[in-house]
Protein backbone atom coordinates (compact mmCIF):
# COMPACT_ATOMS: atom_id res chain seq x y z
CA UNK A 1 0.00 0.00 0.00
CA UNK A 2 2.77 2.08 0.80
CA UNK A 3 4.40 1.59 -2.51
CA UNK A 4 1.50 2.57 -4.14
CA UNK A 5 1.09 5.42 -2.62
CA UNK A 6 4.74 6.43 -3.21
CA UNK A 7 4.22 5.96 -7.03
CA UNK A 8 0.92 7.53 -7.00
CA UNK A 9 2.61 10.68 -5.79
CA UNK A 10 5.43 10.66 -7.98
CA UNK A 11 3.32 9.62 -10.94
CA UNK A 12 1.67 13.10 -10.07
CA UNK A 13 5.07 14.93 -10.15
CA UNK A 14 6.40 13.11 -13.09
CA UNK A 15 5.41 14.34 -16.92
CA UNK A 16 3.54 10.93 -17.64
CA UNK A 17 -0.20 10.44 -18.33
CA UNK A 18 -1.00 11.10 -14.96
CA UNK A 19 1.09 14.27 -14.47
CA UNK A 20 -0.20 16.27 -17.79
CA UNK A 21 -3.70 15.32 -17.26
CA UNK A 22 -3.57 16.75 -13.72
CA UNK A 23 -1.79 19.88 -15.12
CA UNK A 24 -4.49 20.36 -18.21
CA UNK A 25 -7.25 20.15 -15.65
CA UNK A 26 -5.71 22.62 -13.49
CA UNK A 27 -5.05 25.32 -15.81
CA UNK A 28 -8.38 24.96 -17.68
CA UNK A 29 -10.18 25.05 -14.10
CA UNK A 30 -9.18 29.21 -14.63
CA UNK A 31 -12.15 28.63 -17.34
CA UNK A 32 -14.14 28.11 -14.45
CA UNK A 33 -12.62 30.32 -11.55
CA UNK A 34 -9.31 31.16 -10.80
CA UNK A 35 -9.85 29.77 -7.10
CA UNK A 36 -10.68 26.26 -8.49
CA UNK A 37 -7.62 25.92 -9.96
CA UNK A 38 -5.80 27.51 -6.99
CA UNK A 39 -7.38 24.68 -4.44
CA UNK A 40 -6.41 22.18 -7.11
CA UNK A 41 -2.63 23.34 -6.94
CA UNK A 42 -2.89 23.04 -3.23
CA UNK A 43 -4.66 19.74 -3.45
CA UNK A 44 -1.99 18.52 -5.88
CA UNK A 45 0.74 19.05 -3.76
CA UNK A 46 -0.44 17.95 -1.03
CA UNK A 47 -1.12 14.60 -2.77
CA UNK A 48 2.20 14.71 -4.59
CA UNK A 49 3.93 15.18 -1.53
CA UNK A 50 5.54 18.58 -3.26
CA UNK A 51 7.32 20.44 -0.98
CA UNK A 52 5.85 23.55 -0.27
CA UNK A 53 8.96 25.71 -0.42
CA UNK A 54 9.20 24.82 -4.07
CA UNK A 55 5.72 26.66 -4.85
CA UNK A 56 7.30 29.53 -3.08
CA UNK A 57 5.91 29.00 0.02
CA UNK A 58 8.46 29.70 2.25
CA UNK A 59 8.29 31.23 5.60
CA UNK A 60 9.14 34.88 5.52
CA UNK A 61 11.56 36.12 8.00
CA UNK A 62 9.60 38.95 8.68
CA UNK A 63 5.34 39.06 7.75
CA UNK A 64 5.45 42.64 8.63
CA UNK A 65 8.40 43.26 5.91
CA UNK A 66 7.69 41.19 3.58
CA UNK A 67 3.72 42.69 3.42
CA UNK A 68 4.90 46.19 3.75
CA UNK A 69 7.31 45.74 0.91
CA UNK A 70 4.71 43.68 -1.30
CA UNK A 71 2.32 46.62 -0.52
CA UNK A 72 4.42 49.48 -1.65
CA UNK A 73 5.51 47.64 -4.34
CA UNK A 74 2.54 46.98 -5.69
CA UNK A 75 0.91 50.02 -5.06
CA UNK A 76 3.90 52.31 -6.66
CA UNK A 77 3.13 49.54 -9.86
CA UNK A 78 -0.37 50.49 -10.07
CA UNK A 79 0.47 54.36 -10.27
CA UNK A 80 3.92 53.85 -12.73
CA UNK A 81 1.43 51.74 -15.06
CA UNK A 82 -1.47 54.04 -14.93
CA UNK A 83 0.33 57.47 -14.77
CA UNK A 84 3.42 56.78 -17.62
CA UNK A 85 3.21 53.10 -19.26
CA UNK A 86 -0.09 52.79 -20.55
CA UNK A 87 -0.77 56.14 -20.91
CA UNK A 88 2.35 56.48 -23.54
CA UNK A 89 0.43 52.91 -25.23
CA UNK A 90 -2.65 55.00 -26.00
CA UNK A 91 -4.70 53.03 -23.67
CA UNK A 92 -7.92 54.24 -22.62
CA UNK A 93 -7.72 55.76 -19.12
CA UNK A 94 -10.71 54.54 -18.14
CA UNK A 95 -11.60 50.57 -17.08
CA UNK A 96 -15.31 50.39 -18.57
CA UNK A 97 -15.28 46.83 -16.73
CA UNK A 98 -15.78 48.08 -13.39
CA UNK A 99 -16.61 51.97 -13.66
CA UNK A 100 -19.47 50.79 -11.67
CA UNK A 101 -17.39 51.15 -8.48
CA UNK A 102 -16.91 55.05 -9.11
CA UNK A 103 -18.76 56.35 -5.55
CA UNK A 104 -20.20 52.61 -5.14
CA UNK A 105 -19.11 52.14 -1.63
CA UNK A 106 -21.68 49.46 -0.87
CA UNK A 107 -19.64 47.31 -3.99
CA UNK A 108 -16.46 48.03 -1.87
CA UNK A 109 -16.30 45.26 0.31
CA UNK A 110 -17.17 41.89 -2.10
CA UNK A 111 -14.71 43.07 -4.94
CA UNK A 112 -12.34 43.62 -2.41
CA UNK A 113 -12.48 40.53 -1.07
CA UNK A 114 -12.26 39.08 -4.62
CA UNK A 115 -9.11 40.68 -5.21
CA UNK A 116 -7.09 40.02 -2.55
CA UNK A 117 -8.76 36.15 -2.46
CA UNK A 118 -8.77 35.92 -6.55
CA UNK A 119 -6.00 37.84 -7.23
CA UNK A 120 -3.26 38.27 -4.70
CA UNK A 121 -3.78 34.67 -3.26
CA UNK A 122 -5.17 32.26 -6.19
CA UNK A 123 -3.73 33.80 -9.17
CA UNK A 124 0.02 33.80 -7.46
CA UNK A 125 -0.14 30.29 -6.35
CA UNK A 126 -1.36 28.96 -9.71
CA UNK A 127 0.11 31.70 -12.61
CA UNK A 128 3.66 31.91 -10.57
CA UNK A 129 3.82 29.29 -7.67
CA UNK A 130 2.83 25.95 -9.70
CA UNK A 131 3.77 27.08 -13.05
CA UNK A 132 6.86 27.92 -11.96
CA UNK A 133 7.38 24.48 -10.39
CA UNK A 134 5.81 22.58 -13.22
CA UNK A 135 8.08 24.37 -15.75
CA UNK A 136 11.18 24.36 -13.54
CA UNK A 137 10.84 20.29 -13.25
CA UNK A 138 10.26 20.45 -17.17
CA UNK A 139 12.91 22.90 -18.18
CA UNK A 140 15.37 24.08 -15.18
CA UNK A 141 16.34 26.83 -13.71
CA UNK A 142 18.67 28.20 -15.87
CA UNK A 143 18.57 32.23 -17.18
CA UNK A 144 16.98 30.90 -20.23
CA UNK A 145 14.40 28.99 -18.46
CA UNK A 146 13.80 31.53 -16.44
CA UNK A 147 13.00 33.82 -19.05
CA UNK A 148 10.56 31.55 -20.79
CA UNK A 149 8.96 31.12 -17.07
CA UNK A 150 8.32 34.65 -17.09
CA UNK A 151 7.21 34.91 -20.82
CA UNK A 152 5.00 31.66 -20.99
CA UNK A 153 2.89 32.05 -17.40
CA UNK A 154 2.56 36.66 -18.46
CA UNK A 155 1.42 35.06 -21.34
CA UNK A 156 -1.32 32.79 -20.26
CA UNK A 157 -1.80 35.15 -17.52
CA UNK A 158 -2.93 37.99 -19.34
CA UNK A 159 -4.86 35.89 -21.64
CA UNK A 160 -7.25 35.27 -18.68
CA UNK A 161 -8.14 38.55 -18.51
CA UNK A 162 -9.77 39.19 -21.83
CA UNK A 163 -12.75 37.28 -20.43
CA UNK A 164 -13.60 39.95 -18.39
CA UNK A 165 -11.98 43.39 -19.43
CA UNK A 166 -10.96 42.30 -23.31
CA UNK A 167 -7.84 43.61 -24.67
CA UNK A 168 -7.26 46.26 -22.31
CA UNK A 169 -7.19 44.26 -19.81
CA UNK A 170 -4.45 41.98 -21.09
CA UNK A 171 -2.37 44.70 -21.75
CA UNK A 172 -2.14 45.60 -18.58
CA UNK A 173 -1.83 42.35 -17.36
CA UNK A 174 0.80 41.85 -19.46
CA UNK A 175 3.23 44.47 -17.91
CA UNK A 176 1.84 43.24 -14.34
CA UNK A 177 3.05 39.45 -15.43
CA UNK A 178 5.85 40.38 -16.28
CA UNK A 179 7.09 42.41 -13.38
CA UNK A 180 5.41 39.60 -11.03
CA UNK A 181 6.76 36.93 -12.82
CA UNK A 182 10.33 38.20 -13.20
CA UNK A 183 10.70 39.11 -8.82
CA UNK A 184 9.27 35.36 -8.33
CA UNK A 185 12.37 34.01 -10.67
CA UNK A 186 14.28 36.22 -9.22
CA UNK A 187 13.66 35.35 -5.50
CA UNK A 188 11.70 31.80 -5.29
CA UNK A 189 9.33 33.31 -2.74
CA UNK A 190 5.72 33.91 -3.11
CA UNK A 191 4.56 36.13 -0.35
CA UNK A 192 5.83 39.31 -1.45
CA UNK A 193 4.60 38.99 -4.96
CA UNK A 194 1.09 38.24 -3.32
CA UNK A 195 1.21 40.97 -0.94
CA UNK A 196 2.26 43.43 -4.22
CA UNK A 197 -0.60 41.30 -6.69
CA UNK A 198 -3.71 42.46 -3.76
CA UNK A 199 -2.10 45.62 -3.09
CA UNK A 200 -2.37 46.71 -7.04
CA UNK A 201 -5.41 45.59 -7.58
CA UNK A 202 -6.70 47.23 -4.13
CA UNK A 203 -4.95 50.28 -5.37
CA UNK A 204 -6.90 50.32 -8.80
CA UNK A 205 -10.17 49.92 -7.21
CA UNK A 206 -9.57 52.79 -4.87
CA UNK A 207 -8.70 54.66 -8.13
CA UNK A 208 -11.75 53.77 -9.73
CA UNK A 209 -13.96 54.08 -6.25
CA UNK A 210 -12.98 57.82 -6.16
CA UNK A 211 -13.17 58.74 -10.26
CA UNK A 212 -9.25 59.23 -10.49
CA UNK A 213 -8.33 57.45 -13.66
CA UNK A 214 -8.32 60.47 -15.75
CA UNK A 215 -6.48 62.31 -13.84
CA UNK A 216 -3.50 59.78 -12.47
CA UNK A 217 -3.71 58.94 -16.44
CA UNK A 218 -3.42 62.93 -17.42
CA UNK A 219 -0.72 62.92 -14.29
CA UNK A 220 2.17 63.43 -16.90
CA UNK A 221 1.21 63.11 -20.15
CA UNK A 222 -2.00 65.77 -21.23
Amino acid sequence: MLGDTERSASDLREFGPLGILVTVVILAANLIMVPVSAVLVLMWAQVSRTPWRDLGFERPKSWMLTAAIGIAFGVALKFALKAVVLPLLGADPVNHTYHYLVGNAAALPAIGLTVIIAGGFCEETVFRGYMFERMGKLLGHGLGAKILMVAVTTALFALTHYRDQGWAGVEQALFTGSVFGATYAATGRIWTVMFAHAAYDIAAIAIIYWNLESQVAHLFFK
